[in-house]
């Protein structure tokens, strides 16, 4: 007894010394840092608290459908717990709670920014000004931010960002996930309580979206072939028309990862099928076991449209497999309906009508919910939150592959369930327009990855086709690269029924596409570590500039590469675009090859096959060379690119590519290059890490952008052989496969007095081949004069020559400089030379 009256009263007086006492600590798991009857205050990271109260008592340690982590690391923090007050202080905030008045209000709870954090003062009905937005749940029927059915302009839902440095999520009345074994909707059991999260970041977004991945959960990582192309169309494919589309891409040398099947794949006339359906339409695909499995030998993935919403009527091929689960008579029943938060049918569904699809082949669903916004029970139950909910987390739970589908966005949380369908936009400038700020814009919710109708969906009679071109563009450089359009028999979007001149740009701006795989895929690691999407504002990066407020369209494309799409038509054949570069670095302009300076406002012309795309100065980016046609495959050789600048570093992501293990199971390859007066290094560092499948051994190139001919090459302290690209002002140095584990050092000596080719001289040399090709087709029966015929084949000449590049350089940029005369000694009349000079620019 005196032992126990002891501990009770040395508890008594640690409790009492401590509740008095400032103290620096660190709290357990769960990070309670105060609690009484009614509140319970909770420090998820140094910025963000938890702040709950009930009028019971009884605090919410179930999953919301925003919050599923309820356990975090220890959080550093200062607590001063008095009689009547507490107040907490941690490197972010000082949060300062009255006792016993009550719920969260004015008169006893505030927070404001510690010592060293960009001022600001919260309290409970603070109105936050410069929310930065987030996104919205579907373009369907907009016509850029316009929606042509009821005229009114889009107003996307508040973002997770503010410029005020704070933001306050009240999940007080979100449903809760139960504790079964497949986690399932339920509702709060008091609904008179109080559940806020609030975020302290000054201007510090990036800590912001990591913070809300703590208690919101990560963004998970699509499987690697979700970064190729998709072809989707709406259409009443068959068979045979289908095996004739991957025929051509194969022979127009196209690559393609995902077909996308829409509705017509199921029987879709009264008795047989409808808006809703899942029995392929025999008359279209008479053996839809051997259509899959042609697609598999064709390394596709597939994945078929779903309108689940009419439920499962008798006709289709598994209803009473359906019907027996339900426990209905078969006799009787004529429809079993949709019921969303019904576990029993759910589970039915996805058991005896969609996996036994899964099992033949179908890869993942395109749940296409477009009728009632909410469920029919649960009354504020988001139709398209919660199927997004169920079919991911069916798929995690059940398949050894990654979990994949793409639907309309539900709202915050769905960032755990990609990809986003972005839905039926009208075909327009207005609508390419819109869709660069609605992209990087939906990262602030972490939506990163939408994936919308390239080139528009309705709304025209035909396919303008630079429109086209400038959406494809856009497109290889968002989230997902996947065309579509409506049944139109002129909507047309296959790259070979264009012009020479269109589909030359659309088959390299889709080979583009896959020659920045391994970057993309990267830049999507880093969007599962460290909740930052592959499109971002420019704010982001340069929260102080107010140019990155501004200029809306503009985005980084990951760390490296910074985008300005053109989304507006042409004038005289060029397109002239206002780009502000960001001070701290110099861009490199790739599409011109132009070295430019940051901190800067500046308009840039672009002609068709051009793009406004631009790269920090010494980057070394990891691509693929132009012979990679589907993602699938893991030992493909590693083009080491490395741009115009003094030094860069770069760690090249690999895993398995489509399996579940990638949090532990992946490897990394630091890249570095580094300038010295005339010498360049280059660094393969030994792979470090594994996973399943991972090759031992892998050929590497390294490619110098902007280079001139070197003096001498060496691999490994050996000299080297390389070759040099004229046309491209590119230098490409081999290195044969080796084992992935050993490092590998690339040394180029360049000559002293080397010239700069970084200053638009790759453009110079391709605008006039272009036009000398125009000029031919002009005057079938000129004859080049020494002068003329040399500047167009000056590219080619150095390819073959190396040895001759300065000599070669030099004249060209004389002649350039001279252009006006060359063209009269040409004896080409007047207006013929003002074109010429027109189209060179």
């Amino acid at each position: 007894m005196k032992s126990n009256s002891f501990v009770k009263l040395l508890s008594l007086f640690l409790l009492a010394f401590f509740n008095l006492s400032d103290i620096w600590g660190q709290e357990k798991a769960s990070n309670v840092v105060y609690q009484d009857n009614n509140v319970r205050i909770t420090l998820i990271t140094d910025g963000t608290v938890r702040l709950e109260w009930e009028p019971d008592g009884r605090f919410i340690d179930n999953a919301s459908f925003v919050a599923v982590n309820r356990e975090y690391q220890p959080v550093n923090y200062r607590i001063s717990d008095g009689k009547k007050k507490v107040e907490i202080r941690t490197a972010k905030i000082v949060l300062k709670y009255i006792k016993n008045k009550g719920s969260f209000s004015t008169d006893n709870l505030s927070i404001v920014s510690a010592k060293g954090m960009m001022p600001f003062k919260w309290s409970p009905g603070s109105v936050n000004n410069g929310n930065l937005k987030g996104t919205y749940r579907t373009l369907d029927g907009y016509d850029g931010p316009l929606h042509r059915g009821n005229n009114k302009m889009m107003v996307l839902e508040d973002g997770l960002l503010s410029t005020d440095g704070w933001t306050l999520i009240d999940d007080s009345n979100n449903y809760l996930f139960d504790h079964s074994d497949w986690p399932w909707v339920m509702e709060r059991p008091n609904k008179n309580g109080q559940d806020w999260y609030f975020m302290a970041y000054g201007h510090d977004y990036k800590k912001a979206l990591k913070d809300f991945t703590v208690f919101a959960g990560k963004v998970p990582l699509p499987p690697r072939y979700a970064f190729g192309y998709w072809w989707s169309r709406y259409w009443s494919y068959s068979d045979n028309e289908l095996r004739t589309l991957v025929d051509d891409f194969d022979t127009y040398d196209i690559p393609l990862d995902v077909l996308v099947i829409d509705m017509d794949w199921h029987y879709t006339e009264p008795g047989k099928g409808g808006w809703t359906g899942y029995t392929w339409n025999k008359r279209l695909f008479p053996d839809p076991d051997g259509f899959l499995k042609y697609l598999k030998k064709n390394n596709l993935q597939v994945t078929l449209n779903l309108h689940p919403a009419d439920g499962i009527a008798s006709y289709e091929t598994n209803f009473p497999a359906m019907a027996k689960w339900m426990g209905l008579n078969t006799n009787s029943t004529k429809l079993i309906p949709y019921e969303g938060s019904n576990k029993q049918f759910m589970s039915g569904w996805l058991n005896t009508i969609l996996r036994p699809m899964e099992k033949k082949g179908v890869d993942f669903w395109w749940l296409d919910w477009q009728q009632r916004l909410n469920d029919e029970k649960f009354k504020n139950l988001s139709n398209t939150w919660w199927i997004n909910y169920v079919v991911f987390s069916d798929m995690a739970r059940n398949r050894d592959t990654r979990p994949l589908l793409y639907h309309r966005w539900g709202g915050l949380g769905n960032h755990r369930y990609q990809i986003g369908f972005s839905g039926d936009t009208h075909i327009s400038w207005a609508s390419l327009n819109f869709q660069p700020y609605f992209n990087s814009t939906a990262s602030n919710v972490l939506y990163g990855y939408w994936s919308h109708d390239i080139g528009g969906h309705m709304g025209a009679n035909s396919i303008n086709p630079e429109l086209y071109v400038r959406w494809l563009q856009f497109g290889a450089l968002s989230p997902i690269l996947r065309t579509h359009s409506t049944k139109n028999s002129n909507l047309n979007k296959e790259p070979w029924i264009f012009s020479p001149e269109y589909f030359k740009i659309i088959r390299s701006t889709i080979l583009e596409r896959y020659k920045i795989a391994p970057y993309v895929y990267t830049m999507a690691r880093k969007t599962y570590d460290e909740a930052l999407s592959l499109c971002r504002p420019m704010y982001y990066d340069y929260p102080e500039a107010k140019e990155a407020y501004d200029y809306k369209n503009e985005y980084m494309f990951g760390d490296n590469i910074l985008v300005c799409p053109i989304t507006a038509p042409m004038k005289d054949g060029k397109s002239v675009v206002r780009i502000w570069l960001p001070a701290g670095n110099d861009w490199y302009e790739w599409h011109t090859g132009t070295l430019l300076q940051g901190g800067q406002t500046i308009d840039r012309i672009f002609h068709l096959d051009e793009y406004p795309i631009y790269v920090k100065a010494g980057s070394v980016l990891p691509f693929y060379d132009e012979h990679v046609k589907n993602l699938r495959n893991r030992d493909e050789p590693i083009v080491v690119t490395v741009f115009p600048g003094s030094k860069g570093t770069f760690t090249l992501y690999e895993d398995n590519g489509n399996d579940k293990d990638y949090a532990t199971q992946y490897a990394t390859t630091l890249l570095t290059s580094e300038k010295r007066d005339n010498i360049l290094t280059v660094r393969i560092a030994p792979r470090k890490g594994g996973y399943s499948g991972m090759p031992a051994n892998r050929s590497f190139k390294v490619n110098v952008i902007a280079s001139t001919v070197p003096e001498n090459v060496s691999v490994n302290g050996k000299q080297a052989d390389f070759s040099y690209d004229g046309n491209n002002l590119i230098l490409a140095v081999e290195i044969p496969e080796t084992n992935c584990s050993v490092g590998k050092v690339v040394e180029i000596t360049y000559a002293a007095d080397a010239p700069d080719v970084a200053d638009g001289l790759y453009a110079k040399l391709r605008h006039v081949q272009q036009t000398i090709l125009d000029l031919k087709k002009r005057q079938a029966g000129i004859v080049l004069t020494e002068r003329l015929g040399t500047m167009e084949s000056t590219g080619r000449a150095i390819t073959y020559y190396p040895d001759q590049f300065v000599k070669g350089i030099e004249i060209f940029r004389k002649n350039y400089t001279n252009l006006p005369d060359v063209l009269k000694e040409q004896k080409l009349d007047q207006k013929t030379i003002d074109w010429f000079m027109s189209a060179v620019k």
